[in-house]
């Protein structure tokens, strides 16, 4: 029988550490060539939009999609998983939570992979949906991290934010952008991370803007940039307004840029020195989706957590 997971189910089985850990393995079967992507499809709401996204993963012997409509009213999301030999339904994942975890996780892999061994601080821009799951497993991925600096245009939010999390409050967008991994979480259409703030060594995580049209770094982070990646070169040349723009402008070539779980599998060093700035275009995948509400289900199947249709 399938298994229905609530929002809340999901809260309760998957950590941050947990989400880390399953989609630095999505990376892994991604680089072994056992995952297969479909880029996110947009459909027009009267307000808002429908979107979908699907993966078959090979090594867990699934596959699945997200749906999910947005509108002003809020957003719901929803992973259906499937046994890829026999076609059964296998869960229906209320996909919120699982959303903001696997993002989080991917900036936390990309942390793990490209942030300089001795990186001490996190800044986060953003203060919004999903930016306390980026702050989460970043610092699982790094527990190393002594300090988080958090930035965002509304104070109020932002003391809320500091509080959750036990970030200290900036002043600015450049206190968050100066610290050692800076990870970028708005949906801002210009530019709120600007390259002449970011120290020697720093890691860019850019995770907010998946449409075209917005654009979280400026020119001069890519510009600094040693090395730039992605999660995926098809979705990222059709979403990453962040790298599009760019590679229009001449400032950087799609050639030049790397997918992560290239680094992951160990295939390219991404980071040669200490002093480089690296930076990650995360844009979402469903593959991270069907990785991490794999996950849920197998803790939720251990625990007895769920319910079945």
């Amino acid at each position: 029988m399938p298994l229905y997971l609530s929002e809340n189910d999901v809260e309760s089985l998957v950590t941050p550490a947990g989400a880390v850990d399953a989609v630095e393995a999505c990376f892994r079967r991604m680089a072994a060539g056992e995952v297969e992507i479909a880029p996110r499809r947009r459909l027009r709401l009267p307000e808002g939009s429908l979107a979908d996204m699907a993966a078959s993963d090979h090594g867990l012997g699934l596959a699945g999609g997200k749906l999910y409509a947005a509108t002003p009213n809020g957003a719901t999301f929803v992973v259906c998983l499937f046994d890829a030999e026999s076609s059964q339904l296998v869960a229906v994942i209320e996909a919120d939570r699982l959303g903001q975890l696997r993002t989080g996780a991917a900036s936390g892999v990309a942390a793990q992979y490209l942030a300089r061994s001795d990186a001490r601080s996190l800044g986060v821009i953003g203060c919004g949906h999903q930016a306390e799951t980026q702050v989460a497993c970043v610092r699982a991925a790094l527990p190393s991290l002594e300090r988080v600096v958090a930035y965002c245009r509304t104070p109020e939010k932002l003391a809320a934010f500091c509080k959750r999390t036990g970030a200290e409050a900036g002043e600015s967008h450049r206190d968050a952008g100066t610290q050692d991994v800076v990870v970028t979480i708005t949906s801002s259409r210009d530019p709120v991370l600007r390259g002449e703030w970011l120290t020697p060594g720093a890691l860019v995580a850019a995770a907010g803007a998946n449409v075209v049209t917005r654009r979280e770094l400026d020119n001069t982070v890519l510009e600094r940039a040693r090395f730039v990646c992605c999660d995926l070169l098809t979705q990222a040349k059709l979403e990453s307004g962040d790298l599009v723009e760019p590679v229009q402008a001449g400032v950087l070539d799609w050639l030049e840029v790397h997918e992560l779980h290239e680094v992951v599998a160990g295939e390219i060093a991404g980071r040669q020195s200490d002093d480089d700035i690296v930076v990650f275009k995360s844009n979402g995948l469903a593959a991270w989706d069907v990785a991490l509400g794999a996950e849920a289900v197998r803790l939720a199947r251990e625990q007895g957590v769920g319910r079945e249709v």
